[in-house]
C-alpha cells in the first residue's frame, strides 16, 4: 500500500481542514482538548453540523444516502478530526446499527430507522453484555418469547454505554433453546420508552457515569422490531463487531494522544532537561509510534476489505488486541511522563467551571482518567483473550 496521498486525497485533506476550521464550535474542541467532560448537548450539537455538512454517513454506501468514502478517505477525516479537537461521534447508531440494517434490515426498517440516526431523533445503545455474559457472548440469557405479533423480553444488559441518553437499543436475545447456544440467538430493536425497562447507573472508578445496567421486565417488542431471521443473530452480531472491533483501534485518537505526549515531554524536566531529550523517554515513544504506524496501514486494509464486502478475518481480532494495547501503552508513558501530577484527580475538576486551585499543570488533569477508563478497552468488544482465540482458529485451525 501507498501510504503517500494522491493529489486527489490531498485535496480531500484540505477541504476537511477548512471544515473543521470553519465548522468546529471552538467551545466544544476547547474542551475536548483540554479533556473537559462533554455533555449530551456537545454531542448532539456536533451530530448535527456533520449531518447537516453530509460528513456524519459519508461512509454509507451511496444507495443509503452516503458518500461511500474509501478508507483513506475515512481515515483521514478520522485523523484530521481528533487533531481538531472534534468529539468522538457516538458510534452505536451511525456505525455499527446502521451496517447491519444495510445487510439485512427489512425496507420498513431502513427507512424508518436510518433517517432518524442521522437527523438525531434516535439515540442508540448496545444491548450486548450480560451479567455472566461478557466475552463468552454466546451464554446470553436474556430471553425473548414469542406471543402473537409481539416478544416478550426477560433479562438484564448491563456495561450499557451512554445507556442514559438514549431512547432506542439494539439487543441480542434468546429466543430459543435448541441447539448450540449461538443458535438460539436473535437481534432485537427495542424503543427505550417501553413499560419494563429500567435504566440504573453504574459509577465508574474515575467518578463518571458512562456505562449503565438496563433491565427487562415483560418488555413487550412489536415483531417487526426483529432484524432479519428468528436464531440468526450471532450471525448479524458477528457482523456488527467487525466494525465495532475496527473503531476500537482509535487510530486518530491515538495519533491525538501521542501529540499531546510530545507536549508533556517539552515541557516535563529531567534532570533540567526536557523529558523529550532523554534517551529512554524517546525510545519508548518511538516504539509506540512504530506501532501505530503499522497498526493505521492494517486498520486501512481493513476498512477497504469490508468497504469491497469481504468476509472478517483474523486482521480485524489482531487490530483490536494491537489498538487497545498501543493506547493503553500511550495512556501508560503519559502517567509516567507526569510522575507525581499523574496522582489521582478530584473528578470535578473534569468539568467546566471547576474553579479550585489544580495540582499541577492543566494538562495533567484528565490524565488518571484516560489511563484508568482505558483499562477497560482490552476487555470490551470481545477480550483480547478471546481475540486470540479467535485469531489461532482462523490461522491455524486450533
Amino acid at each position: 500500500m501507498d501510504l503517500n496521498y494522491t493529489h486527489e486525497e490531498q485535496a480531500f485533506q484540505l477541504e476537511v481542514r477548512q471544515f473543521l476550521a470553519e465548522k468546529l464550535p471552538p467551545e466544544i474542541s476547547g474542551k475536548v482538548k483540554s479533556k473537559k467532560r462533554l455533555t449530551k448537548q456537545d454531542s448532539e450539537t456536533w451530530h448535527a453540523i456533520l449531518n447537516a455538512a453530509g460528513y456524519l454517513n459519508a461512509h454509507w454506501l451511496v444507495e443509503f444516502g452516503g458518500r461511500g468514502w474509501n478508507a483513506i478517505q475515512r481515515d483521514i477525516f478520522d485523523v484530521e478530526a481528533n487533531a481538531a479537537g472534534a468529539p468522538r461521534v457516538v458510534p452505536f447508531g451511525l456505525n455499527m446499527l446502521a451496517p447491519v440494517l444495510m445487510a439485512f434490515g427489512s425496507q420498513e426498517q431502513q427507512s424508518y430507522h436510518l433517517p432518524r440516526i442521522l437527523d438525531g431523533t434516535n439515540w442508540w445503545c448496545q444491548g450486548y453484555s450480560e451479567p455472566g455474559a461478557g466475552s463468552d457472548l454466546a451464554s446470553l440469557k436474556m430471553s425473548a418469547v414469542r406471543d402473537g405479533d409481539e416478544y416478550v423480553l426477560n433479562g438484564q444488559k448491563t456495561w450499557t454505554t451512554l445507556g442514559q441518553h438514549a431512547n432506542w437499543i439494539f439487543c441480542l436475545v434468546r429466543t430459543s433453546r435448541e441447539g448450540k447456544p449461538q443458535q438460539g440467538i436473535s437481534f432485537m430493536l427495542v424503543d427505550m420508552d417501553t413499560p419494563g425497562v429500567e435504566v440504573r447507573p453504574i459509577i465508574l472508578l474515575e467518578g463518571t457515569h458512562e456505562v449503565n445496567e438496563v433491565w427487562f421486565t415483560d418488555v413487550r417488542v412489536p415483531a417487526e422490531n426483529l432484524v432479519g431471521e428468528e436464531n440468526k443473530g450471532w450471525t448479524y452480531a458477528k457482523y456488527l463487531l467487525v466494525h465495532e472491533r475496527s473503531g476500537i483501534a482509535g487510530v486518530g485518537d491515538a495519533l491525538a494522544s501521542i501529540e499531546h505526549l510530545k507536549q508533556i515531554a517539552r515541557e516535563q524536566k529531567k534532570d533540567g532537561k526536557p523529558l523529550a531529550e532523554d534517551a529512554l523517554f524517546a525510545a519508548r515513544l518511538a516504539e509506540i509510534e512504530i506501532d501505530l504506524a503499522a497498526m493505521r496501514t492494517t486498520n486501512m486494509r481493513i476498512m477497504q476489505a469490508a468497504s469491497d464486502g469481504a468476509p472478517p478475518g483474523p486482521e480485524v481480532s489482531m487490530l483490536k488486541i494491537k489498538g487497545t494495547v498501543l493506547r493503553q501503552s500511550i495512556n501508560d508513558l503519559t502517567r509516567r511522563a507526569l510522575g507525581p501530577y499523574a496522582m489521582p484527580f478530584v473528578s470535578e475538576a473534569l468539568d467546566i467551571g471547576y474553579n479550585e486551585e489544580p495540582i499541577g499543570p492543566d494538562y495533567a488533569n484528565p490524565v488518571a482518567a484516560d489511563y484508568f477508563n482505558h483499562r477497560k478497552t482490552s476487555i470490551y468488544g470481545g477480550s483480547n483473550e478471546i481475540q486470540r482465540n479467535i485469531i489461532s482458529k482462523l490461522m491455524m485451525g486450533l
